[in-house]
């Protein structure tokens, strides 16, 4: 099994599920159609981000994974900036956003793409509370600025649904679709 994705988080997440596995990554693109519904474009960037590894290892059981924060149909990406990463916080504090997460199998022909959706309620946060989150630098590699598995756990108000999605990987139904395909931990 091969997780195409550089990120941490998903690595430690599939490792902590059990699974055996190497990272191999692939440079692609990363951009999609703005039109499209987040569901989509998180499904199109799983699978293009697993295409060129799968294709390099056609043996190989790959997954692809990424994930967007989306707030008011818009969707939140990565800040460039920690002035980008405060005007992020500002806009979840004390709303209700949604974490959007698609995984992409591939192995030889075979493909399967899914997704999850997971509800995060922000606390009001105030502007010392977003200065001091974002001087721990912690925001800069995420989407939507914040990690809720890291010192962002204290915006976090309550959730709606599976918080490893939130993290970046959503391991439940992931599990059950590895079990689908035949895999085991």
């Amino acid at each position: 099994m091969i997780l195409a994705s550089a990120s941490p988080r998903r690595k430690e997440l599939l490792a902590l599920a059990g699974y055996d596995f190497t990272i191999e990554t692939a440079a692609v693109e990363e951009t999609y159609d703005p039109t499209l519904p987040p569901e989509q474009i998180v499904i199109y960037l799983a699978a293009i981000k697993s295409a060129p590894v799968a294709q390099r290892h056609p043996t190989e059981l790959v997954i692809g994974a990424d994930t967007v924060v989306v707030l008011d149909e818009t969707i939140l990406g990565k800040p460039h900036s920690t002035e980008e990463a405060k005007a992020m916080l500002r806009l979840l504090s004390g709303r209700t956003h949604q974490v959007y997460t698609g995984v992409c199998l591939r192995q030889g022909e075979k493909c399967v793409c899914f997704h999850e959706c997971t509800l995060v309620r922000f606390k009001v946060l105030t502007e010392e509370e977003i200065a001091a989150y974002v001087a721990t630098g912690e925001p800069m590699d995420k989407a939507g600025s914040y990690g809720i598995q890291g010192k962002g756990c204290i915006l976090v108000e309550g959730i709606e649904g599976d918080y490893f999605n939130v993290i970046g990987l959503p391991v439940s139904h992931l599990y059950d679709e590895l079990k689908a395909w035949g895999e085991s931990t």
